[in-house]
């Protein structure tokens, strides 16, 4: 029998999957890639571990889960990025817009 909370990677009845090597690797290529890359660190919540979110100059994005906030923070850093914490700041206008656009496509 299990112990509560003893299983980290498990939330409830919902198995939360880890951040990976290829998560990582997506995540430096959106930022090498695209121009005003911001970060939002968005914080693990019952069905997903931390993500970090990075939004582009003109809105288009992707989002990834990471090991940490503050593993997230010092990506960010690494490359430049400033990086906000999500549940504070919220979601960047010009993401809207970017989706809002594409699904008039």
């Amino acid at each position: 029998m299990r112990r509560p909370g003893g299983d980290r990677s498990r939330t409830g009845s919902t198995t939360v999957r880890s951040a990976s090597a290829a998560d990582e690797q997506h995540l430096r290529d959106f930022v090498t890639t695209r121009r005003g890359v911001e970060g939002f660190v968005e914080p693990r919540t019952a069905v997903s571990d931390v993500t970090l979110l990075l939004v582009a100059h003109d809105g288009e994005w992707t989002r990834r889960r990471v090991p940490s906030v503050e593993w997230a923070h010092r990506f960010a850093n690494q490359f430049q990025v400033p990086s906000y914490d999500a549940a504070v700041v919220g979601i960047p206008q010009r993401m809207r817009d970017y989706n809002r656009r594409k699904k008039n496509l």
